[in-house]
Formats: C-alpha cells, structure tokens, sequence
C-alpha cells in the first residue's frame, strides 16, 4: 500500500509536468544544443560568434524558408502514413510555368509575349495550381489504384522534372516583373513560410480535417470503419502537399527573379529530413506542424554552420543523411516504447 502512495504520490506530479511540456520541447532543446556547438566551435576555429551575426542568421531562414513550405505539406502527408518525393520536380516545374507568364514587355525573349505584364496574381496562381494538380493526380494513385506512395510519387519526381526540362528544352526564363518578384524579396519567403504553417498547425489540431489526417495514419482501418471516407481524404492531403510545392515553386522563382529547370533538386529530401528532424513518425499517426517548423530551423542551423566553419559541401552531405538516419532510428525506438506503454 505505501508502494502505491509512495508511486501515485510522488512520482505523478513528475509525470504530469512532463506530460504539461510540449512534445517539441526536447527538439527545441536539440536546436539550442546545436547552435551553441556552432558558437563554441567558431570561436575556436573562425575567431567569430556564429549567433551575433544577424545576417548570416536571415539568410540563414530565407535560405530555408521555401524548405518549410514544402515540408508542411510533406509532414501532412507522412503523418497520413505515406511519402511524398515528388515535391522538389513539382517546385523546379511549377516555378518555370509560373515564370513564363510573368515575364515583362521589355524582355526582349518572352515566352508569350502576348502574356507579358499580367497581374501577379495570376502567374501565382497558375503555380499553385499546377502544383495542386500534380498533387491531385499522386493522391488519385495512390487512393484509387492503390499503387505504393513511394512509387506514384517517384513517378510524378520523374515526370515533372521532365516537363521542366521539355517546358522551354532548358532554357531558363528571366526577365520577370517586379510585381511577381516582390513575393521572394526582403523577408517575405519567410512570412509565407510562416503563414503556411500557422495555418495548417490550425487545421491539423483543431479540425476534423485533421482529425482525419491522424486517424487514417494511426490505424487506416479503424478509420474506414469510423465512417472516414479514406480515399477522398488522402487525395486532398496529397493535393494540399502539391499546391504548397506549387507556392514554394513561385516564391523560388520569385527569389532568384528567375527559372530553371534544375531548381528544386532533393529539397523533397531536405523537406523529408526537416519533417522527421521535427518529430513526424514515419509511421504514421504521429507529426505536428511545430515540430516541422523547428526541424526546418535545425536543418538551416546546421548547413549554415557548416558553411560557417568551411566544411566542405561532401562532407555536410554524409552528416545530413547520418542525421536523418539518427532521427529514424529514434523514432522506431519511440515507437517501440509508446507500444510498451
């Protein structure tokens, strides 16, 4: 009996503090742990404090911003169970389709030059558009004919990478409008970044969208059985991931004031790292928008930081893939310990 008071008495105001602490709150403590390293590390081999510096700091979040937005809606998509690769050939497409209609009259090459000086609502919105679309089209696979997420999104990698290259047979598109480059400069990357995520934390947390995402993650056919109409959901999870690769396609474009079909390469991977650096189970089920937006922080910390320090871009490589790695093997072992419980 004395056992049990001394367990319930003692150790539960413990439990409960612990379990008051947002689930972010040790990832938040990884981001405080690796940029101090950065600090000690620069001050000993730089001769310079690698946090005092505001400007390497921005660029350091414009740099990962378009990495965020895309990872908002990968972290919806691997929460549902599956995986997205598709979205950095979404970005490289749909930033030279959105760039061909917001070409200026005094560009001398214009794509269409009877589509010069439109609106930039409008090469905007073909971008999210489009992006939506390839999105749509992957969750049609994966929903309706039941092809693993892995391949129909390997395919649409494939594929769009294809179109970006065949859209102007490799050539970039310059000479955009000011109002269309407006969206990528100063620091309004970082803004959408922001906005994206506040409201998809929104939708994720306290609507029944959200509820449905982590459901059919958790257990797809409880969910089917619970009434949750399982297709039509991951196709709009799925079509929400290619509209917000779509944005991050335009804000790309819009930040370089031009296109290319090269743009995007592995930032589904970066996207995938900061999802998974952030607390997303690759299992599904489990992922939270705050988590990601953190992790996006820590993978920004730690390319700059070694930027900082002049490690060469290999080796940032090899440590990124043995962190991702890390970050896997700590959530199978998570898994493992949630199941005990």
């Amino acid at each position: 009996m004395d056992t049990n008071v001394a367990a319930h008495g003692t150790s539960s105001p413990l439990m409960r503090s612990r379990r008051r602490l947002p689930p972010e709150f040790n990832i938040f403590l990884v981001l405080i742990g690796i940029a101090l390293v950065y600090e000690v590390l620069g001050w000993l081999f730089v001769g310079q404090s690698f946090l005092m510096n505001s400007q390497r700091l921005t660029i350091m979040i414009l740099q990962v911003s378009v990495i965020g937005i895309i990872a908002v809606g990968v972290t919806q998509v691997i929460i549902t169970g599956g995986i997205d690769l598709s979205s950095g050939s979404v970005v490289g497409m749909t930033a030279m389709i959105s760039a061909s209609v917001a070409q200026a009259s005094t560009w001398p090459r214009a794509l269409y030059p009877s589509l010069t000086d439109l609106p930039a609502i409008v090469p905007i919105g073909l971008g999210v558009g489009i992006g939506m679309l390839a999105g749509f089209i992957n969750g049609q696979l994966i929903a309706r004919t039941k092809i693993p997420p892995f391949i129909a999104t390997l395919g649409m990698m494939v594929s769009a990478r294809g179109i970006s290259k065949w859209y102007t047979k490799g050539q970039p598109v310059s000479g955009l409008t000011e109002q269309f480059n407006f969206i990528g400069t100063g620091i309004w990357p970082v803004i959408v970044f922001l906005v994206v995520a506040l409201i998809f934390h929104i939708a994720l947390r306290y609507t029944r969208y959200g509820k449905f995402t982590y459901a059919i993650g958790a257990n797809v056919q409880a969910a089917r059985v619970s009434g949750i109409n399982v297709e039509a959901h991951l196709i709009k999870v799925y079509a929400i991931a290619g509209m917000l690769a779509g944005l991050a396609g335009v804000v790309t474009a819009a930040r370089a004031q031009t296109a290319q079909a090269g743009m995007g390469v592995m930032y589904e991977l970066d996207a995938i790292a900061a999802t998974v650096i952030g607390g997303t189970s690759l299992t599904g089920g489990v992922g939270r928008i705050t988590g990601t937006v953190i992790g996006t922080i820590i993978l920004g910390v730690m390319t700059s930081g070694f930027t900082f320090l002049r490690v060469d871009a290999y080796y940032q490589e090899i440590v990124k893939g043995l962190i991702i790695v890390a970050a896997v093997v700590v959530d199978v072992y998570r898994q493992k310990g949630r199941k005990k419980a």
